[in-house]
């Protein structure tokens, strides 16, 4: 466990041995360092595809997480997120990440480990949906997400929906690396 200054929060983010890595990979996709117009694009078709008021492209890096592309809502109850750029532990991304699944939190409050996160004091999250993004050299880069500041019923079918997501935007992504190669 690591305690965060900053906020005065005992944190449980899961260690990441897999961040260098993973820093390496981003770097040779040129992702993760700029927000992205198609990235955003995709992130506002993830809140309409799952009816939120917040979803992005995340990728996690060693120290910080990076939305390359990011949605909010106009309509969307004012809170502090989303931010493009967030420290490792701040969220739930890193927690995909790290376990290399999809994760649904319908009421973070509910779980001793994820209610305590930064995001929930500072910005008001209330529920979570994540899927990993797994590339075709079994990298995980980020996550695609959607959040809500109330509490949410994501269920199964929120959980399909995200795994669908990541997968067409891996489709996207593996495009992209097809054409730096062929140049």
């Amino acid at each position: 466990m690591t305690y965060y200054e900053s906020t005065g929060h005992l944190l449980l983010t899961p260690v990441d041995r897999e961040a260098p890595a993973r820093a390496v990979r981003l770097r040779e996709l040129g992702l993760g360092e700029r927000a992205d117009t198609e990235l955003d694009a995709f992130a506002r078709q993830i809140a309409e595809v799952l009816a939120a008021p917040y979803a992005g492209v995340n990728f996690v890096g060693e120290e910080r997480q990076f939305f390359a592309g990011l949605h909010h809502a106009p309509d969307a109850p004012a809170s502090g997120y989303p931010a493009r750029v967030l420290p490792r532990d701040h969220g739930y991304c890193p927690h995909v990440v790290v376990r290399r699944r999809a994760l649904v939190l319908e009421d973070v409050r509910d779980f001793a480990r994820f209610a305590g996160n930064a995001v929930v004091d500072e910005s008001g999250v209330r529920s979570y949906v994540g899927a990993p993004l797994i590339d075709r050299t079994g990298a995980v880069l980020g996550t695609v997400c959607a959040v809500d500041v109330e509490p949410r019923r994501w269920g199964l079918k929120g959980l399909a929906t995200a795994k669908s997501l990541a997968a067409d935007l891996l489709e996207i992504i593996h495009a992209r690396e097809d054409t730096l190669r062929t140049g």
